[in-house]
């Protein structure tokens, strides 16, 4: 691989460091999904109440059924009066792992609230879905920093490792995604491209993992992506673009006055499809996948059990598949998008 191509793993892992940034701080408190039930609200006739579980967010990791099998995360809080609070979520849960408040506040079906009324605070608690996210961007950064490391220390050498499993993804993702669809000037958008397909694509393999947490199927993580597209395909859009929007060529003049709204509408569909596109696969897999898991428990039969093991054995390959799906069908969308704003429309006005 050429010099560009380490440059472009090294552009790409910027990126990746970038969309986790925003992601991390700017939606986790706005959009993130409701947390566990308190454990002690559970009873012991609801046998499938771990769908939900592994769906919504929260603030510790259930691994498995138990006081040892729970990985409690770290809340961060903070408040004018009271400044950065830090401490366990472990404090919410007594010695028979009932729902208890601490030091001023209760877990509220998977938001921390104060007790006492009016009192404002800011939540950077560490969710689930932000540990996987972090996990998720150690994974990458790991693959992304171990290509580039070894075609720096080999130039022109033919890859091995981790730099022979990674580009024929890199060249086929810039070839065959983004160059056919944003056309001469594609260079600039590889590195953001190829942070989406790589960010998603093991956001989504981790997530099938038995125990992860649902990364990709978080609303607030699609949104962040969606709208950095969103952000990025207008802030590089040219005055061709904005003609189209604004003033759509071709188009009788009494017709603008329903075709401007309907082109200033469209700005903001695209990314809303983006975002609830990669949402509900993501969440639809896993639920689909989880609720046959849970005939055995409901149905409390051999058969069953054999049936549902051997489907869900099934259904899990098949999610693999949709989780490399999703991430090539985001990326190429998000560049056939950026391709609208910045291609040039020579002939427009002949036509």
């Amino acid at each position: 691989m050429t010099v560009y191509q380490n440059k472009l793993n090294i552009n790409k892992l910027a990126s990746l460091v970038l969309v986790l940034f925003v992601s991390l701080f700017s939606f986790q408190g706005a959009f993130a999904s409701d947390g566990h039930e308190a454990h002690g609200e559970e009873t012991k006739e609801d046998k499938t109440s771990f769908i939900m579980h592994h769906i919504k967010d929260a603030y510790e990791w259930h691994f498995v059924d138990g006081h040892y099998g729970t990985l409690y995360l770290p809340v961060i809080l903070y408040s004018s009066d009271r400044g950065l609070e830090v401490f366990s979520s472990s404090n919410f849960f007594d010695a028979d792992h009932k729902a208890v408040a601490y030091n001023g506040y209760k877990n509220d079906h998977g938001h921390i609230v104060p007790l006492e009324e009016g009192r404002s605070v800011l939540d950077l608690s560490i969710t689930k879905n932000v540990a996987m996210l972090i996990i998720t961007l150690v994974v990458v950064s790991f693959l992304a920093l171990k290509s580039a490391s070894h075609y720096k220390k080999n130039p022109g050498s033919a890859p091995k490792g981790v730099a022979s499993f990674l580009e024929p993804i890199i060249i086929f993702v810039r070839d065959e995604v983004v160059k056919p669809n944003i056309g001469p000037k594609y260079e600039r958008f590889v590195p953001y491209m190829l942070t989406l397909f790589f960010f998603i694509w093991i956001g989504n393999i981790l997530g099938l993992l038995p125990g992860a947490a649902n990364l990709t199927g978080n609303i607030a993580v699609t949104a962040v992506l969606a709208i950095l597209t969103f952000i990025i395909t207008n802030v590089n859009g040219n005055k061709d673009y904005w003609k189209h929007v604004f003033a759509t060529p071709g188009v009788p003049k009494p017709l603008l006055l329903v075709m401007i709204p309907v082109e200033f509408i469209g700005l903001f569909t695209k990314p809303f499809a983006l975002m609830i596109r990669l949402f509900v696969a993501i969440t639809a897999g896993h639920i689909v996948l989880l609720s046959i898991i849970g005939l055995a428990f409901l149905f409390e039969s051999y058969a069953v059990g054999v049936a549902s093991t051997i489907l869900s054995i099934f259904i899990n390959i098949i999610e693999v598949l949709v989780a490399t799906i999703q991430a090539y069908v985001f990326t190429l969308f998000s560049s056939m998008y950026i391709g609208s704003a910045v291609a040039e429309h020579h002939h427009d006005d002949h036509h």
